[in-house]
Parts: structure tokens; C-alpha cells; sequence
């Protein structure tokens, strides 16, 4: 049985991973009060005395607007942690999966984003996941890159839930209308993740598939948990006024997986209609 050592795990992915994981692993799971990824010596000291056979790095900072207040912090976690966990993760030769993001990319095409596109980050947040992205590469011989987006699972705080949260006020919301991407259900990216170990190295898009708005993607939430729809109102990036850039188109595409033999992942709405009814039936 391989060893799974997974960083960030008191997050809603490091959660899912670690649920996910542990009928077929032995799985180690670190949160930030166990491991501070950026401190070198003790990222190696403890990477080496684990072993493991593979680390899944799931530990980030995520706070896509408070980068831009904390750029420091976000390149210390997002670039210099992966960096001190790649380092490490050679050291014994055990393979990494890195997670990045589509904030890597500007928005700028209007087609999916492929693999050899050139990132061009509007964001701290996607600046660093970027810098990130080649301090891994740089740094450890065994690795791969999986870039996802707008993640939300049954863990933590994500925008769905925040969606039901606020639709309980029945109050008028606003949400944004240009920008697109691909929602992404934690529990179908931790498949993926699960899958990618066995496959070769490289970078991977994983979301699910299809695209919309987040104000299509609130709609949706709304519909499919049986609020008025109505109380939805678009809104533009500008008005809304967020501290970060973020790129107005971030589809990405999913054809490194199909080189690999794996399915593209299933449509985002049916993934939204399956953790709703997770969701909803747990409460």
C-alpha cells in the first residue's frame, strides 16, 4: 500500500483528499499547526522521516482579494512553500502533485485554455500558484501540476455555500455576469488527483466540464435547492469592485487527461445537482 502524504489538511481539498484516500493509501495528513510548508529545514526533516511515496500539496492560501492586501504571505505560502515541499519531496523521491489554478491564465482567449497556452496571472493570487507552478518543476525530477477552478465542496466555505446561505435571507443578490469558467466539485478534482498518481508527469487541467457565469452559476444553485431564482441580479466585474483582477475567461481544456485514457470529468451542473443533494440531505 502506498504512502500518501497530504499538505493542507485541515482545507475543504485536503479534507476530501484525506476521506477519499484512505481505503487505498496509508495517508498522512498534515495541516498548517503540524507542518509551516515554509520552513525549509523542517519540511525536509519531516518529509524524510514519513517517507512517503507521493505528497499531494494541497496546502495554499486562497484568499484571492486578500493576496492583494498580504502579497507577501501569499507568495511565502503559495510559491515558497511549494518550492520547500518540492525540494523535500526529491530528497527521497517520492512524486508530487502540485495544485494550481486557472488564475495562471488572463482571460483573454475566448476558446479552453490548453496545457502549452503561456500563463499570464492578472492576480497576486494567480502570480504566485504560477511561480509556484515552476519553482515545482524546477525543483523536484517527479512531479505534476494540476490547475483546477472555482472549487466548492462539503467542507469549509466556498461560494455555493455561501449562495445558500444568502438565499435564506430572500434578499435581491448581485453576482457577477462576465466572468466564465468551469465550476468544480472537490469531491470529482479528488478522483482526478487519486487517478493522476499512476499516470505520468505533466500538467493537467481537472474541472468539471462545461462552462457558465458565476451569475448562471448562482442561478443554478438557486433552482436546484429550491429558492426564487429571481433574487439573482447581474452585475459586472467592475461594479462589483473586487480588489483582484481575475480573468474574464478561464475554461480550460481537458485533453491531457484524455491523452492519459481518463474521461473528462462530468458536466458541472450534474456535479452541482449531486453535492446539493449531498448537501441538503445533511443538514
Amino acid at each position: 500500500m502506498k504512502h500518501l502524504l497530504i499538505t493542507g489538511a485541515a482545507g475543504q481539498l485536503g479534507k476530501e483528499i484525506t476521506k477519499q484516500a484512505k481505503d487505498d493509501f496509508k495517508v498522512t495528513s498534515l495541516g498548517r499547526v503540524e507542518l509551516n510548508i515554509t520552513n525549509s529545514s523542517l519540511v525536509k526533516e519531516t518529509i524524510k522521516f514519513l517517507k512517503p511515496d507521493c505528497i499531494i500539496h494541497a496546502a495554499a492560501y486562497t484568499a484571492v482579494d486578500q493576496c492583494e492586501i498580504e502579497k507577501k504571505k501569499a507568495f511565502e505560502v503559495n510559491a515558497l512553500g511549494a518550492s520547500c515541499v518540492a525540494n523535500a519531496a526529491n530528497l527521497i523521491g517520492a512524486k508530487l502533485i502540485y495544485i494550481s489554478s486557472d488564475f495562471v491564465f488572463d482571460g483573454s482567449k475566448n476558446e479552453p485554455y490548453q496545457i502549452g497556452d503561456e500563463p499570464n496571472p492578472l492576480s497576486t493570487y494567480g502570480l504566485s500558484k504560477w511561480l509556484g507552478e515552476k519553482l515545482v518543476n524546477k525543483n523536484t525530477e517527479n512531479c505534476t501540476i494540476v490547475r483546477t477552478s472555482w472549487l466548492y465542496g462539503h467542507y469549509g466555505n466556498n461560494f455555493v455555500k455561501t449562495m445558500l446561505r444568502l438565499a435564506k435571507k430572500g434578499q435581491p443578490i448581485n453576482v457577477v455576469n462576465d466572468q466564465i469558467g468551469s465550476p468544480t466539485y472537490v469531491n470529482d478534482l479528488v478522483d482526478y488527483l487519486l487517478k493522476l498518481i499512476d499516470k505520468p508527469d505533466g500538467t493537467y487541467h481537472v474541472s468539471n466540464a462545461g462552462y457558465c457565469s458565476w451569475y448562471n452559476f448562482a442561478k443554478k444553485i438557486f433552482n436546484y435547492a429550491g429558492y426564487d431564482s429571481n433574487l439573482i441580479r447581474p452585475t459586472t466585474t467592475e461594479k462589483f469592485g473586487s480588489k483582484a483582477l481575475r480573468p474574464s475567461y478561464s475554461v480550460m481544456s481537458h485533453q491531457q487527461l484524455q491523452n492519459v485514457g481518463l474521461e473528462i470529468p462530468r458536466a458541472w451542473d450534474i456535479a452541482l445537482e449531486n453535492f446539493l443533494r449531498e448537501e441538503l440531505t445533511s443538514d
